[in-house]
């Protein structure tokens, strides 16, 4: 088929998932169900602006937290169980038609007044994106002011974001008991996106004809959303044209103690030395047999009336937690920066790099812990009830009510992914305790899933790789994204380090090389930064990432043609799974080798 247009045409469809939001029974800021509860992947948040949302043809369009329903299919195995509401976000903002295309196809010409054969394309380019949780706080991806709005801008595209299943109100069945989660699995969120991009009406000039077959779609992710972005297209090819997969935990891994190794990297010196000495020394006196030495350190953290020592030693992980919180936008009032001044500053004085030792680095985290940052991380809470994880009858772990992101995660968290975050080897430097291992959180799937897992569960981590390719995804036209940084620097406002790189295809246990058609840049952010536009203002390595993706889309979306080719051969594969991959792989990361592209804002 030959194809002539007077612009290049594009539907555009990127797909996120979002960091947990707090809900009715979260008990942490960042919508954990207690303080030793692992962190769930996201991306930051993004606000829009409350000012009027006006097309390029000047026309008034709906605000950007209008809300949208789509009748997505409950099981996608299963069709006649029937349908449920799923919640969409969407504006047209930067939206203009496209121009007629005038086909040639098999020989017969589809020209103009073609004897109802001829085809007139008016699309522009669409952004879609699929949140792992209720939308409060991130509409802001539907403007500028991330990189789908740039893309959209550059594209002349619209935007949506689509409300992940079992997250927020959107929810196949009323509640999350386990009978209602086995709908909810990574492939059938896969499918809800090509089932809406498929199906969709959206509510804009041309809305209904908008399917893959007649514009192109880009899917775009971030964190979680971007491993989603990369095992949509290779699950299920030739639907969406491109993607951009930031910070993208491709690889499930039930073991994930390496989260805390870019932490442990790239923060200060000082601090990542005395840390470690505190925890080392946690871990000695808990495994003594001195009864009167572990109460007296308990209560130097607060913690005295904590029964379980595992849960005392792993509430620590939270100052550590806090790192994926930061951002290159963070100012000093950062919590992570906060914890490593209360510990490394002292009369006004920083510790040398070697840290101030192990005395005055205990007293110093103590003292912070039990005096500041415990009413941070749990208000009035008991401490049994915010850290504590032994009571099979507590209510984070028995509610099965919608709107709690942290237990949908949870659920994937057991069955598929993985992601456990615990001290490392005894080989290896440490930053957080060693009494905290897999079992640890494993045992809290079985009290939150009784009906389910019985037993601890055998997350199914190699057959979630085996399908979906994970480190060894190999597509065209799927952008990734990461963040890292090598460098020396003094000024602890500009450390940075995604803790979720040693799950992306920038990992340092395994190395994917960078390709013309899966390219990978790598910028000196954090987890997920380059989706943030202001990141790329306060970093010109992130802005240099962030302007090759727009000269790659730009590109790529000039060669799409109507009823594209898949991505790659095949479906999702049936088959038994091999045995699990090697736990270390040799290799280095892939250098950055971004290049810069102006594109008008």
């Amino acid at each position: 088929m030959a194809l002539r247009t007077t612009t290049n045409l594009a539907l555009i469809a990127s797909y996120f998932v979002f960091s947990l939001l707090p809900t009715t029974s979260a008990l942490r800021p960042d919508g954990r169900l207690h303080g030793n509860m692992l962190r769930a992947p996201g991306i930051p948040r993004v606000s829009s602006e409350n000012a009027p949302v006006v097309s390029r043809n000047g026309t008034t369009l709906p605000p950007y937290n209008t809300v949208y329903y789509f009748d997505q299919l409950i099981d996608h195995n299963n069709k006649s169980l029937g349908t449920f509401k799923q919640r969409y976000w969407h504006t047209y903002e930067f939206y203009e038609p496209g121009m007629e295309l005038h086909c040639w196809r098999k020989g017969i010409s589809l020209t103009s007044f073609g004897k109802a054969m001829r085809t007139v394309n008016r699309l522009g380019p669409v952004l879609s994106l699929a949140t792992q949780k209720a939308m409060t706080g991130y509409d802001g991806y539907l403007t500028n002011k991330t990189i789908n709005g740039l893309i959209a801008q550059q594209q002349n595209a619209s935007t949506i974001v689509l409300e992940h299943r079992f997250y927020g109100f959107s929810n196949p069945y009323p509640d999350l008991s386990v009978k209602s989660l086995r709908v909810h699995t990574l492939q059938q969120a896969v499918d809800d996106l090509v089932y809406f991009a498929q199906n969709v009406r959206l509510p804009m000039p041309g809305g209904d004809q908008v399917t893959p077959d007649k514009a192109p779609w880009v899917l775009i992710g971030g964190s979680y959303s971007g491993a989603l972005t990369s095992w949509t297209m290779v699950s299920r090819p030739g639907i969406f044209w491109a993607g951009y997969a930031s910070s993208a935990v491709v690889e499930a891994i039930l073991d994930f103690w390496r989260y805390f190794e870019p932490i442990r990297t790239h923060m200060p010196a000082n601090c990542s030395a005395d840390v470690e000495a505190v925890i080392a020394h946690v871990d000695k006196t808990f495994t003594s047999n001195n009864a009167i030495a572990i109460q007296a350190l308990k209560q130097q953290f607060g913690l005295g009336n904590l029964t379980h020592l595992d849960d005392v030693a792993g509430a620590l992980r939270n100052n550590l937690w806090d790192w994926q919180s930061l951002q290159p936008t963070t100012g000093t009032e950062g919590q992570f920066y906060q914890f490593c001044d209360a510990l490394e500053v002292r009369n006004g004085t920083t510790a040398p790099p070697g840290g101030w030792g192990l005395a005055h680095a205990l007293s110093a985290w103590g003292s912070y812990f039990k005096n500041t940052y415990y009413s941070i991380l749990c208000n009035t809470l008991d401490v049994e009830v915010c850290l504590g994880t032994y009571d099979r009858n507590a209510l984070y772990y028995t509610n099965t009510g919608i709107n709690n992101a942290a237990r949908s995660w949870m659920w994937i968290v057991c069955n598929e992914v993985g992601y456990l975050q615990e001290g490392a080897p005894q080989d290896h430097p440490t930053l957080v305790t060693r009494l905290v291992q897999p079992a640890y959180d494993l045992r809290q799937c079985q009290y939150m899933f009784p009906e389910a897992f019985p037993e601890p569960p055998q997350t199914a981590i190699a057959a979630t790789n085996h399908v979906y390719k994970g480190w060894d995804v190999k597509l065209d036209r799927l952008f990734f994204a990461n963040g890292h940084r090598n460098l020396s620097v003094t000024d602890k406002r500009i450390y940075a380090g995604d803790p979720w790189k040693d799950a992306t295809v920038s990992a340092t246990q395994h190395t994917v090389q960078s390709t013309p058609e899966q390219p990978i840049y790598i910028g000196d952010g954090f987890h997920c930064s380059d989706l943030k536009t202001q990141a790329g203002v306060v970093d010109l390595t992130i802005k240099a990432v962030q302007d090759a993706a727009l000269g790659y889309f730009k590109v790529w979306l000039s060669q799409w043609t109507p009823n594209p080719q898949p991505h790659s051969p095949g479906s999702v594969e049936s088959s038994p799974p091999p045995p699990s991959k090697a736990a270390v792989y040799s290799g280095t990361t892939k250098p950055i080798s971004a290049f810069s592209k102006v594109v008008d804002a």
